[in-house]
């Protein structure tokens, strides 16, 4: 389930439902918004957007509205920095790093989302330390190569010296010890002191004997140092490695005069330097398999977690697609068979009859918008406005709607703390959060019982925070306690994944809290539940404390019997892609007085804003097609024409691509699906009345 803000979105209810869900698929993805901090502007950024592969590759739970502070504050400057780089410069980075506070390596690809006025940069990532573990056991086997050729080294050092010579090289007369002896293979019984070189070598090994009498004679012409190494067959009958080190010494006239040194049996040596080759050898071989293991491995986990990414998603589609399908028709169903019976009551001429199906056609379009504002509440794309709010007062004020909501055999009661916080909250997604928390606890109670809505202040701090996923701080506590049948472990886990329901199939969409979950977090909160079987349930709301001064609620309305239109003749360029949501709007706009122009592009009405003359208002879709969005139109247009009006129509939250927009004096934001009346208030308010 993601818990995050996903990156995607498009105008199509159910297809904004289906990214919501198939972003739990991909990478670490998260988009952070800079802002002003402790260093400065820009000195700090806001998570704004993430999805469930963050807490996946981080272990970092509910990363949306906490600061780069918040989660590194000992490295927070350093990411401030990286990121800050990409931001000012446009140029995207790839590298690997550390996460200290996730205690885990990430491979982060970061690119700057344009234009850069809009202070945001999108980051996707992916855990790496199995990768980072594999290479570190490379470089200690690598370690132990060295390590073992140190310790063969020192033992090639530590060779023990055998025997000793000297030879009087002008008699070719040696004197050797009973080592030297043993040593060269010339038995226990020689003249140690009457001994010609001829009977020192004698058994050499013939393959070195040339060798050895070619570098001795070379040894008596230079003088200085001598060194060599042969072998020699003793008395066990087998080749053993002699080391001679020795020195000449040359009179005046630059003859040899003695040849003195020592021998040193190193069969042993020139074992250990085959076992140091050989180990080499293996060690080499080791690290090359290593490897071979680790990418075979590697790519067999990708494989492993590719497929179950696949089966995740596939599952996730037809949960998606399947709740959609069945409300989503029903609700078709409603609106066509409605208008149909309307087109046959006026074919009969019962006009009178007519009211009646237009009235059930409009009833399930709104039960549509409700379906489609809660998965955008789900997927934290609905418009919020909010406020400071005292709730307390709110719950007080629903107390009539929700006890007729749940019925007379379940006992109401709300309570306040003295004294609670204003919360900065958007008040009508409140109630409708809060509703549908007491339809839920109405429904757990069927036999009745007790339904308690209680506010009080809270201070949330350490790991309690933590576990929520927000920030410490003040928050308001808003619950909703029933006294029902309960909720299980597993089903609390899942409650606020969407479409998931303990109820009867055909008995509710399953979307009620995955809203109220939405919505919690948008508003920079939380939401959490406390159930045991038969012992009732109690969900928790946690809403940013507001210090600022309570603002009323107010609900917007519009009477079909307006005053006289004195905004009559102003011109109005409507904006629409759809085109039966064009002819709507421009049908209503024309039957109030308006002079209307049409485009279905951006490019279509900057080329109508160019032939047409005085234009009042610029009514657009955000999401356009074709590669310019409604915002960049507007820019556009204003920049051509200044000081036009522009109301701006989304289907979804488009805040974060509004990017610089007119003046709150010259722009309004109306939500899809909108109510005509609304959207005609809306056009008036801009227009400047004649007279």
């Amino acid at each position: 389930m993601s818990k995050g803000r996903a990156p995607d979105s498009c105008d199509d209810p159910r297809e904004a439902g289906r990214q919501a869900l198939f972003e739990i698929i991909d990478d670490g993805f998260c988009i952070i918004q800079f802002i002003d901090g402790p260093d400065g502007p820009l000195s700090d950024y806001r998570h704004i957007e993430a999805n469930s592969g963050y807490e996946r590759h981080t272990g970092i739970k509910g990363i949306v509205g906490k600061t780069v502070f918040d989660v590194a504050p000992e490295d927070g400057r350093e990411w401030v920095k990286i990121y800050g780089a990409v931001l000012e410069t446009g140029v995207p980075i790839r590298f690997e790093r550390n996460f200290a506070e996730a205690g885990r390596f990430i491979e982060v690809s970061a690119r700057r989302l344009d234009p850069a006025s809009l202070g945001q940069v999108a980051v996707l990532f992916r855990d790496i330390t199995g990768r980072k573990q594999a290479e570190a056991e490379i470089r200690a086997s690598e370690k132990i190569s060295r390590e073992n050729e140190q310790r063969v080294s020192l033992a090639l050092e530590a060779g023990a010296i055998v025997g000793t010579w000297v030879w009087d090289v002008p008699q070719d007369a040696f004197t050797v010890d009973e080592g030297l002896s043993t040593a060269m293979g010339l038995g226990a019984g020689s003249e140690l002191g009457d001994l010609k070189l001829s009977d020192i070598i004698q058994n050499v090994h013939p393959e070195d004997t040339t060798r050895l009498t070619a570098d001795i004679e070379a040894a008596l012409r230079e003088g200085g140092a001598y060194f060599q190494q042969f072998r020699v067959l003793r008395e066990d009958r087998k080749y053993h490695w002699i080391e001679a080190s020795g020195k000449v010494e040359l009179n005046a006239q630059g003859k040899p005069t003695t040849f003195s040194g020592v021998l040193m049996d190193v069969s042993g040596r020139r074992e250990i330097e085959a076992e140091r080759d050989r180990v080499t050898a293996e060690l080499f071989r080791l690290n090359e398999t290593l490897e071979r293991r680790v990418t075979e491995q590697t790519a067999e986990l990708m494989a492993k977690e590719e497929e179950l990414r696949h089966a995740q998603k596939m599952e996730a589609v037809g949960q998606l697609t399947g709740g959609l399908a069945h409300d989503f028709n029903n609700l078709l169903a409603a609106v066509s068979g409605a208008v149909e019976m309307a087109q046959a009551r006026l074919a009969e001429r019962r006009i009178d009859e007519i009211g009646r199906y237009l009235a059930a056609a409009k009833s399930a379009s709104t039960r549509a918008a409700n379906l489609t504002q809660r998965l955008m509440a789900f997927a934290r794309k609905q418009t919020l406005a909010p406020k400071p709010t005292d709730v307390g007062h709110l719950c007080e004020g629903m107390v009539e709607l929700v006890q007729r909501t749940v019925g007379p055999h379940i006992e109401l009661h709300t309570t306040a703390e003295a004294g609670a916080w204003l919360s900065l909250v958007d008040q009508s997604q409140l109630e409708n959060a809060l509703l549908n928390l007491c339809i839920n606890a109405r429904d757990a109670m069927p036999e009745g019982g007790h339904l308690g809505i209680r506010v009080e202040n809270d201070v949330v701090t350490g790991a309690r925070a933590r576990t929520l996923g927000i920030a410490s701080g003040d928050y308001l506590q808003v619950s909703v306690a029933d006294t029902g049948s309960g909720m299980s472990r597993e089903q609390i886990d899942r409650a606020f994944e969407p479409f998931f329901t303990t109820k009867p199939m055909g008995e509710g969409t399953g979307l009620g809290l995955s809203m109220v979950y939405g919505f919690a977090q948008q508003s920079g909160g939380a939401a959490n539940i406390r159930s045991e079987p038969g012992k009732g349930t109690t969900v928790t709301l946690y809403l940013p404390r507001s210090r600022l001064p309570a603002e009323e609620s107010r609900t917007e309305t519009a009477s079909v019997e307006a005053t006289p239109h004195t905004d009559a003749g102003r011109t109005v360029l409507v904006v629409e892609d759809e085109i039966l949501v064009r002819m709507v709007v421009a049908d209503a706009l024309r039957d109030r007085g308006y002079r209307v122009l049409e485009a279905g592009t951006a490019a279509e009405a900057l080329q109508v804003l160019a032939e047409a003359g005085e234009v009042d208002v610029l009514l657009t879709d955000v999401g356009l097609p074709r590669g310019m969005n409604g915002r960049q139109l507007a820019e556009a247009a204003r920049a051509a024409r200044p000081g036009l009006k522009v109301v701006f129509v989304t289907g979804y939250d488009e805040g974060a691509t509004l990017g610089r927009v007119p003046p709150a004096s010259e722009i309004e934001v109306v939500q899809k699906p909108f109510d005509l009346e609304v959207l005609m208030a809306k056009v008036r308010d801009l227009v400047v009345p004649t007279g």
